[in-house]
């Protein structure tokens, strides 16, 4: 039994020329053997039939032979005679008297198969100059790099620089202390791909995000082409935006931490060592010696966000203080301040 050439393009026996295109596209550049270096001799052997198919169904005499008497007639060359039914067919009587005029005294039709690479090479380029190349050059190399181009997303499968779909981006929120420390995210995906019969499937992935010390609120990681499939379309890059959970103590501002600290009126005047944990862990111990006002601030240098373009970098601990007064005092207590600091200029 011969090859069906329309199931082997995965097409209908009313396919359009530009269905045969669609399909050959398609389908030759996911069974090259370029592109399949661990079964390359099952590639080899699909890419052939393919091509063979296209080269057959896209010319209209070939076709024509092929859908009235089938592979064997078109390449024994061998076509029978019109039975007095067959001679009044639409279909058929174009085939036979097309021949009857090539060749008068024959019934006979040469059938020139069409190289897989020339066909190839004619939907994807090839590099050209008139010369010869050793290593495979000419229309052979310039298909493959052709391939090369339209897997990598250049290309949209005609030669010719495709749409791309527009970006999709996702929220990735992070907590301040993977924004300091750094950290290493997991996202599962699912998209739509095409297999090589052209139907359309769901696939999930695991994308590793590896969030670098310093990074901001707003910085953009890109997945290229991890987005859905769509025929003729360039997939849509994946983009992950970061994004900071508020944190219970401290307070990001460019790459300094801003703290809010109270001193009571007490603790404003005679002084208080405050500990604070830092986002890495360790304890911080900040003596307060001087006379604190409210609305004043302590700059501790380099214990605030890691400067992600500056390695070995960091911003500031900023704390702004606050001094919570007394509701009220009694006699008492106002006499010994009179006393106390009725003295101090």
């Amino acid at each position: 039994m011969g090859k069906d050439y329309y199931n082997i393009l995965k097409v209908s026996r009313s396919a359009s020329d530009e269905d045969l295109k669609r399909a050959y596209k398609r389908l030759a550049l996911f069974w090259h053997p370029d592109k399949n270096p661990a079964n390359k001799q099952e590639a080899e052997a699909k890419f052939k039939q393919i091509s063979e198919a296209y080269d057959v169904l896209s010319d209209p005499q070939k076709r024509q032979i092929y859908d009235l008497y089938g592979e064997e007639t078109l390449k024994s060359g061998k076509i029978p005679p019109p039975t007095p039914q067959a001679t009044s067919s639409s279909t058929y009587t174009p085939v036979y008297q097309h021949f009857q005029r090539q060749h008068p005294n024959t019934s006979t039709f040469k059938f020139k198969p069409r190289n897989a690479d020339d066909i190839y090479a004619e939907f994807f380029g090839s590099e050209g100059g008139g010369g010869s190349n050793s290593e495979g050059g000419g229309k052979g190399r310039g298909a493959r790099d052709a391939f090369f181009r339209f897997q990598n997303g250049t290309e949209n499968g005609s030669g010719a620089r495709g749409r791309k779909a527009a970006a999709v981006e996702n929220t990735l929120p992070c907590s301040l202390e993977e924004l300091y420390k750094g950290a290493k995210k997991k996202m599962r995906i699912s998209r739509n791909v095409y297999d090589a019969s052209g139907k359309s499937r769901t696939v999930e992935e695991i994308l590793t995000i590896d969030i670098k010390p310093g990074w901001k609120k707003g910085t953009k990681i890109t997945f290229p082409q991890k987005g859905n499939q769509e025929p003729g379309i360039i997939p849509a890059d994946l983009i992950f935006v970061v994004d900071e959970k508020p944190h219970a103590i401290y307070r990001r501002d460019g790459n300094d931490l801003l703290v809010n600290h109270e001193l009571t009126l007490l603790e404003s005047l005679t002084g208080k060592t405050l500990e604070l944990t830092s986002l890495d862990g360790r304890n911080l111990m900040i003596h307060i010696t001087d006379i604190v006002k409210p609305g004043d601030e302590m700059v501790l240098a380099n214990e605030g966000m890691p400067i992600s373009k500056e390695l070995g970098k960091k911003g500031n601990l900023r704390i702004k203080f606050d001094v919570k007064y007394p509701s009220r005092l009694t006699t008492e207590q106002k006499s010994d301040l009179i006393r106390v600091l009725g003295v101090v200029s």
